[in-house]
């Protein structure tokens, strides 16, 4: 089980009580097609969250012109997702430590897909809120399962890229959303309805490819059910030293025991936690809130709604920040890349806060490199929350600090409008500056190195 020990560099790093878990011949078995499908399975969550984000930030201006609604609508309805998030999240993650992961993987689609065909015949505000909180709920529910399964089947050599590749289906899908949105927003009054029902078509699909995936062997062997992990590790191709080796670090890691949701904010969890919620947050908050009211800040920066040129090219630094960061991933310390995406963050966003009347010239290119770095930072978001809990308490610190970011995010998507109106671009954008400040500190004072880690 993980606890903050010093390393040789001074950095902290996440290792079990008593020292570095064995790694065994399933974390380093060979990268198979089933590693491939799970990994690709789970893309669906993160593509249709980006994608969800990215529908209903064109699709709001035509919903409150029809409907007639305001401001506080306005907010409620860019963050009820977020909140949704956060409840599936935290209750899903919490569950799937206790009746499985499998189960639960398929039917969180099954709620995402009926909600969003409903979508098309709302009449009302309320019933839209209602709609996109229980599409969170199902988003949130494969927040915390999707990375939970990624971790606990694919290799380690592996772990740290297809966990980030999560967070570039993120970005597509939110660019997806982009040109698909202002494509059909030309269509006609209720070309808002089509738009919001189509995340319905993946969602039924995900639905039929999920049908068979097996429950993880590792939650298996920490609830003593031994003969269905074997049969699992078999299934995949696993010979009998893989098995042995799974069982043998299961017992090192204290053997069939349940850990309580309270451990995660016990001594030996505690900074893992804490560090997990402000650095998730501290990404998150500035990017959900930005992101989402993106017409509206841009103007802010003098960059007008006819300017497309624009909107483009920051799509084009969304999805190219997202790439590059898997290499990151790949190639960077899990804590040098946290620290560093934090300080660049700071030096791009502080100036639009610091002079808020700079040139547009100025102003936007700062923009880009923020959207840049951003982008390939929150790879993590997938990445480390995974490798910082054992795997009896792994879905429920998944969940959590999913859910947490998800709290942050809503509160900072329903204040922004209103911040903007209220108080300025200028003391908007030091509040966002400060959370990544926060976000830093926690880092440069928590934050484990668990690059290549065994789990256990």
């Amino acid at each position: 089980m993980p606890q903050s020990t010093t390393s040789s560099s001074g950095s902290d790093s996440a290792v079990p009580v008593g020292g570095e878990a064995p790694a065994t011949a399933f974390d380093d078995a060979p990268l198979n097609r089933f590693h491939l499908r799970i990994t690709s399975l789970t893309f669906c969550a993160n593509a249709s969250d980006g994608y969800e984000l990215g529908i209903i930030s064109i699709a709001l201006p035509l919903i409150a012109s029809q409907l007639g609604f305001g401001a506080v609508w306005e907010g409620l309805l860019g963050a009820s997702a977020l909140i949704g998030i956060f409840l599936g999240s935290v209750i899903v993650g919490w569950a799937a430590d206790r009746i499985g992961r499998q189960r639960l993987y398929t039917w969180n689609f099954v709620l995402i897909a009926v909600a969003s065909a409903a979508e098309f015949f709302v009449t009302g505000p309320a019933q839209l809120f209602v709609l996109r909180l229980l599409i969170g709920i199902g988003i949130g529910a494969d927040y915390a399962l999707g990375p939970t399964l990624v971790a606990e089947f694919v290799p380690r050599k592996y772990r740290g890229g297809l966990l980030a590749s999560l967070t570039v289906l993120w970005t597509v899908g939110y660019v997806i959303a982009f040109f698909l949105g202002n494509y059909m927003v030309s269509l006609g009054d209720d070309a808002w309805r089509w738009l919001l029902a189509t995340s319905c078509v993946p969602a039924v699909a995900v639905v039929l490819l999920r049908i068979g995936v097996p429950e993880s062997p590792r939650w298996l062997l920490a609830r003593g059910r031994v003969e269905q992990a074997r049969a699992v590790v078999q299934r995949l191709g696993g010979d009998a030293e893989a098995f042995a080796s799974l069982v043998r670090s299961t017992r090192a890691a204290g053997g069939t025991t349940t850990a309580r949701y309270r451990d995660l904010f016990g001594r030996a969890h505690w900074r893992n936690t804490a560090f997990g919620a402000v650095f998730y947050n501290a990404q998150v908050v500035p990017y959900f809130a930005i992101y989402t009211f993106l017409p509206l800040v841009l103007l802010k920066m003098g960059v007008g709604e006819e300017d497309t040129t624009s909107d483009g090219m920051l799509n084009v630094f969304l999805l190219a920040g997202s790439l590059a960061g898997l290499w990151f991933v790949a190639k960077a310390s899990r804590r040098g890349l946290t620290i560093w995406s934090f300080v660049v963050l700071i030096a791009s966003l502080a100036p639009m806060a610091i002079w808020p009347d700079a040139p547009t010239a100025v102003l936007f290119p700062l923009f880009l490199v923020f959207t840049f770095t951003m982008s390939a930072a929150v790879n993590l978001d997938q990445v480390y929350p995974a490798e910082l809990f054992p795997t009896d308490l792994r879905s429920s610190g998944v969940g959590l600090l999913n859910g947490l970011s998800r709290v942050g995010s809503a509160i900072g998507t329903f204040l922004l409008p209103l911040s903007l109106d209220h108080l300025g671009f200028s003391p908007t954008m030091l509040v966002l500056t400060l959370v990544l400040v926060a976000g830093l500190v926690a880092s440069v004072a928590w934050a484990p190195e668990t690059k290549n880690m065994a789990l256990h």
